[in-house]
C-alpha cells in the first residue's frame, strides 16, 4: 500500500509496475489505504519497509506500524534511528542489500514487544508528558540567577 505521487507516476507506469507484473503472487500494490484501512492492513502485514531516501523529518508511518505491534524495516535516513530500535523494533539497513537480509530475520523480532515499546516512547500520554517535561525543564532554567561576568574598567 503506498500513495503514488503525480510527480512519481511515470516512473511508477514504467518501472514498478512491470515488476509488479512479473512478481503476480508475491507482492500486490493495493494503492492509497484511508486511515480506516491502516490498522487492520499494518496489524496483517509481516514488516512496513521505509526505504527513504531523504532525511525525513518524522516518518508517523513507522509509529502507526509500530503501535500495530508490525516491524519497520527502513533505511538509515532522517529520523529512522531516532524512532526506530534497531533488533527490536525492527531493522535499520544502509541499503537494499541490507533490507532484504532484514526480512530474513523477522522471526527475531517480538510483535508483543514491538507494540509495548511503541507505548512506553510513542503513545499519547507518553507524548504528552514529553512535552510537559520539557516546558517544565525550560520555565526552570529561566528561573535560575545568570551569573555575569563584570568587566572592570
Amino acid at each position: 500500500a503506498a500513495k503514488v505521487d503525480k510527480v512519481d507516476q511515470e516512473y511508477f507506469k514504467s518501472t514498478i509496475e512491470p515488476l509488479l507484473a512479473e512478481s503476480k503472487a508475491s507482492v500486490e500494490f493495493v494503492g492509497e489505504i484511508n486511515e480506516q484501512q491502516k490498522p487492520e492492513f499494518l496489524s496483517g502485514a509481516k514488516a512496513l519497509l521505509f526505504p527513504i531516501d531523504w532525511s525525513e523529518p518524522f516518518g508517523l508511518v513507522m509509529i502507526e506500524a509500530m503501535a500495530c505491534g508490525t516491524p519497520v524495516i527502513a533505511f538509515n535516513r532522517g529520523s529512522v534511528p531516532e524512532v526506530i530500535d534497531h533488533g527490536v523494533t525492527g531493522y535499520i539497513c544502509e541499503d537494499v542489500q541490507g533490507a532484504v537480509g532484514a526480512l530474513q530475520r523477522l522471526g527475531e523480532l517480538s510483535r508483543t514487544e514491538i507494540r509495548a515499546q511503541f507505548e512506553r516512547r510513542f503513545s499519547a500520554k507518553t507524548m504528552a508528558q514529553n512535552y510537559v517535561d520539557s516546558y517544565t525543564a525550560l520555565l526552570q532554567a529561566a528561573k535560575r540567577p545568570v551569573l555575569r561576568r563584570v568587566a572592570a574598567g
